[in-house]
C-alpha cells in the first residue's frame, strides 16, 4: 500500500536490484573510460567515453552540462532513445540533495522527495533545480568524429553505439554506477 501511495503522491517509479550485485560500473571521467567491475576486479574496460560539455564534478543546477560525481544506480533503461539506448541514473542522490539544500538550491520539500525516493529504492524526481535525466547512452545518429574529439553531452556519459549495445548485455536496472 505504501508503494502505491508513494507512486500516486510523488509520481515515483521503482527500480529493481541487479541480479548480480557484485557487477558494477566505475566511470573514470579523467581517463575517459568505464570499467565494468565484479567485486574489485575489472572484467572489461570501455575506452573513449564522452562526458558533459561542462566537465565532471559537483553538478550545481539544471543546464550546467556537468557530469556529476557520485554513486548512483541504473534506475531505468530506455531502449528507444534517440541515443540508441539510455541507462537512466538515480541522479540526484540523497547526498546531492543534502548539498543542494545546504546551498539553498532546493527547498525542504524537494529534498524530502529525493530522499524518500532513494529510501524506497525508487527513481528520484527528475524535474528539480538540480536537473535530471542523467545517464549512460550511445550516439544514435550523432557524429562519431565529434564524439572522439570533444565532450558533447548535457551531463551524461556517452559511448559509441557498439559499446552501448555491448554494455546492455552486462548491466540492468539496479546496477551500481560510481562516477569519479
Amino acid at each position: 500500500m505504501l508503494r502505491i501511495y508513494s507512486l500516486l503522491l510523488f509520481g515515483f517509479v521503482s527500480f529493481s536490484v541487479s541480479a548480480d550485485p557484485r557487477v558494477w560500473l566505475l566511470v573514470d571521467t579523467q581517463e575517459r573510460k568505464i570499467e565494468v567491475k565484479k567485486g574489485e576486479k575489472t572484467i572489461e574496460t570501455l575506452e573513449s567515453i564522452a562526458i558533459g560539455r561542462g566537465g565532471a564534478g559537483a553538478k550545481n543546477h539544471r543546464g550546467d552540462n556537468v557530469t556529476p560525481f557520485g554513486e548512483y544506480r541504473i534506475g531505468w533503461v530506455g531502449k528507444r532513445s534517440e541515443f540508441r539506448r539510455f541507462f537512466g541514473l538515480t541522479y540526484p542522490s540523497a547526498a546531492d540533495a543534502e548539498k543542494a539544500l545546504n546551498k539553498g538550491v532546493i527547498d525542504r520539500p524537494t529534498f524530502d522527495r529525493i530522499v524518500t525516493a532513494h529510501h524506497y529504492k525508487q527513481i528520484p524526481p527528475q524535474n528539480t533545480p538540480l536537473g535530471g535525466q542523467i545517464g549512460i547512452h550511445g550516439l544514435g545518429r550523432a557524429d562519431l568524429k565529434i564524439h572522439q574529439a570533444v565532450d558533447w553531452t548535457h551531463g551524461c556519459i556517452a559511448l559509441t553505439n557498439p559499446q552501448i549495445d555491448h554494455l546492455s548485455q552486462l548491466v540492468e536496472t539496479g546496477t551500481v554506477v560510481k562516477i569519479k
